[in-house]
């Protein structure tokens, strides 16, 4: 009798942990640690109207959103925000706290990082996205060195063998045996101490956290000491944020002097739908932000496979192009829709035919994205 009691006590808490590893966000990078450039919001941010409508199959993911993980939805069309539901607790269950409202893009920041980097084609620091990452120590004899700029934003690096989502177990794989996390290490060390001498293999779509961090960082070398002007000239400037915006740094390590950058970025539910309103208006209007957007359009490339996953933009698109996802399973042929994605859930879909978006914060992706995403923007 002892021994079913032991099983059943031990059956409920192996359940319940299940469960609770089900649902555990992964807010890594808390804001506080890694605190990096901070751009200040505008006074003249732009102002939304409003026109709101309950939305069943939204509610009904708040309703039970201990379960989904979701805690903001917005829904913009015709010029006004049509749904806005939001729960956001102060404190999230890994015990980091949400500081001013700010929320984390996770990997959505990877095509903010690519925006920027538009930016800094049209601000003169670099020439265009076909230049070659030749005129940057950090990055000599290294696989990365005489890269084209295009590649990479495209994740085409040659870095298969190393590092990201084709990575195959390589005993000699210095990076994967250290369990080295290249968001955190920075760059000076991931080059120093795992790619010196190392050559590119062909090259393939390989998805990978340390290519945009390339990217990033590039583009910070290359802004030099107008780096945080860059920034500022983007984001409060250009897209007029309300609220207070940043994107993180990764660790220095004792004799390093460059600060790497890091693509995770955080701002307020209304500034992320700032910045893909202003995205959206910059293609429309041809602005040079949007001559960039329409080049990585029409040069974006397959993915690796025709895997769908109908649960994440990141995962049911075929193409990818620019840091952004591009071509969503099941619409009709030519339609332009920005897909970014981040981990746990972070969605930001713009339809650009149709001047509609949808922003998603959640704290794991347990909602259901078909429903509450896809059909919103198919329909």
């Amino acid at each position: 009798m002892k021994k079913i009691f032991f099983f059943i006590i031990l059956g409920i808490f192996l359940s319940s942990n299940a469960q609770a590893n089900k649902n555990k966000n992964t807010w890594d990078y808390p804001l506080l640690v890694y605190s990096g450039w901070v751009i200040k919001g505008s006074e003249n941010h732009y102002k939304f109207q409003s026109n709101l409508r309950e939305d069943k199959d939204v509610l009904k993911e708040f309703k039970n959103n201990k379960n989904t993980g979701i805690i903001s939805y917005l829904l913009f069309e015709n010029d006004k925000i049509v749904i806005d539901v939001s729960d956001i607790p102060k404190k999230v269950s890994s015990g980091h706290t949400i500081v001013d409202g700010l929320l984390p893009s996770m990997s959505m920041g990877k095509s903010l990082v690519s925006y920027v980097t538009g930016h800094a084609i049209c601000e003169g620091y670099i020439d265009s996205v076909n230049v070659k990452l030749n005129d940057w120590p950090l990055i000599k004899d290294t696989l990365y060195e005489d890269s084209i700029l295009l590649d990479l934003l495209n994740m085409k690096a040659g870095d298969q063998k190393y590092i990201g989502e084709r990575l195959k177990p390589r005993r000699d794989n210095k990076l994967k045996k250290d369990n080295e996390n290249v968001n955190v290490i920075g760059l000076v060390r991931v080059m120093n101490k795992y790619l010196r001498g190392t050559e590119k293999s062909k090259l393939i779509y390989n998805y990978s956290a340390l290519t945009t961090n390339v990217i990033m960082n590039y583009v910070k070398h290359k802004a030099g000491a107008d780096w945080e002007k860059l920034l500022h000239k983007v984001f409060n400037e250009h897209v007029k944020v309300k609220n207070s915006v940043q994107f993180q740094r990764s660790k220095k390590f004792f004799g390093e002097d460059f600060v790497s950058a890091r693509y995770s970025f955080y701002a307020t539910r209304y500034d992320y739908l700032r910045i893909a309103k202003t995205m959206m208006d910059d293609w429309h209007n041809d602005t040079c932000a949007g001559k960039y957007l329409k080049t990585i359009y029409e040069n974006r490339v397959q993915k690796k496979d025709n895997t769908k996953h109908a649960t994440d933009v990141g995962l049911y698109t075929k193409s990818y192009g620019g840091q952004i996802h591009f071509d969503i399973f099941g619409l009709e042929k030519g339609r332009k829709i920005i897909g970014m994605s981040g981990f746990a859930g972070q969605q930001i879909l713009i339809d650009l035919d149709n001047k509609r978006i949808i922003v998603v914060s959640s704290l794991y992706r347990n909602y259901n994205w078909k429903k509450i995403v896809y059909k919103k923007i198919k329909n």
